[in-house]
């Protein structure tokens, strides 16, 4: 929880040294407020996101991380600054995806997982993009959520787990995973949620999906180019999933966290815990009502 805390500490630093974090803000209120946005690229283009994006990524271990080209951060570190800044708008303007390499991390259980690894230029682009659509994201999940986001842990989970259990005495914690996630993503839905989420920037969105189409290194030397998912290993790709679950999440807190029972007798188990049988029989009958069935 320290080194989270420190982590925290050091973006808002970061965000205030370059004078935007005030801008965040106000995309976040405007976001809470239910504003669309038609000309992000402004701000994505600014010389203090693109140099607090430069700073953000230089602090990533995974910045020496060679691409397809083999360049790392320190091939931008060498550019002055009005060179940087002139590099990245070019980028922005006429905007192609590099290559992304693909490289099999060993999982605990003996399999693999696929991990992108894009050209740093192509990093630069999306952590740039980051900066600007997280606030505006942020504004729209739901307080419960906790993967995947800024100041939010899976100790987190683990402390809200451990409430339920001893404050509201319930017994049960369900662990869902869903196989294959980051490579299933449909891109063309996710397109439409960043719509409808108020993101209305016609230039960026294009630029989003030029990177979702970006073709792909396999190890054994074949290129293919991906007809969806969010590669994992993409800057991007961590907010585009939580944007695309946005949905479910905010459908399971109104089944569960906010849902009104009407008309249910709650009942006591004899060691004096809940029973939750007549609420999830009366949740067998409203699945139908579900999207996601």
């Amino acid at each position: 929880m320290t080194e989270q805390k420190t982590e925290k500490n050091q973006s808002l630093r970061n965000n205030e040294y370059y004078g935007i974090q005030s801008k965040f803000d106000q995309l976040y209120q405007k976001s809470q407020s239910g504003e669309n946005f038609n000309s992000l690229m402004r701000t994505i283009e600014s010389k203090e996101n693109i140099m607090l994006a430069y700073r953000n990524i230089k602090s990533n271990k995974g910045s020496m991380t060679p691409a397809v080209d083999k360049q790392t951060i320190k091939d931008i570190e060498k550019l002055p600054q009005d060179l940087l800044l002139m590099r990245m708008r070019k980028e922005f303007k006429h905007y192609q995806p590099r290559i992304v390499r693909r490289k099999d991390i060993p999982k605990p259980n003996g399999k693999t997982r696929p991990l992108g690894i894009p050209n740093i230029w192509n990093r630069m682009v999306q952590q740039c993009i980051l900066q600007v659509l997280e606030p505006i994201c942020e504004a729209k999940f739901i307080e419960n959520s906790l993967g995947f986001r800024p100041n939010r842990s899976a100790e987190q989970v683990v402390a809200k787990s451990e409430f339920y259990i001893n404050r509201a005495k319930l017994s049960y914690v369900v662990d869902v995973d869903i196989k294959c996630f980051f490579d299933e993503v449909n891109h063309v839905k996710l397109m439409r949620q960043l719509w409808t989420l108020g993101i209305h920037d016609k230039r960026l969105l294009v630029i989003i999906r030029k990177m979702l189409k970006a073709p792909i290194l396999l190890p054994s030397g074949k290129i293919v180019h991906p007809r969806k998912g969010t590669p994992q290993g993409g800057i991007l790709s961590p907010l585009l999933s939580n944007v695309n679950l946005n949905e479910l999440d905010h459908w399971i807190e109104g089944q569960w966290a906010k849902r009104d029972f009407p008309n249910i007798a709650f009942q006591t188990n004899r060691n004096g815990t809940r029973d939750f049988r007549n609420e999830v029989n009366y949740m067998k009958k409203v699945q139908s009502s579900s999207p996601f069935t």
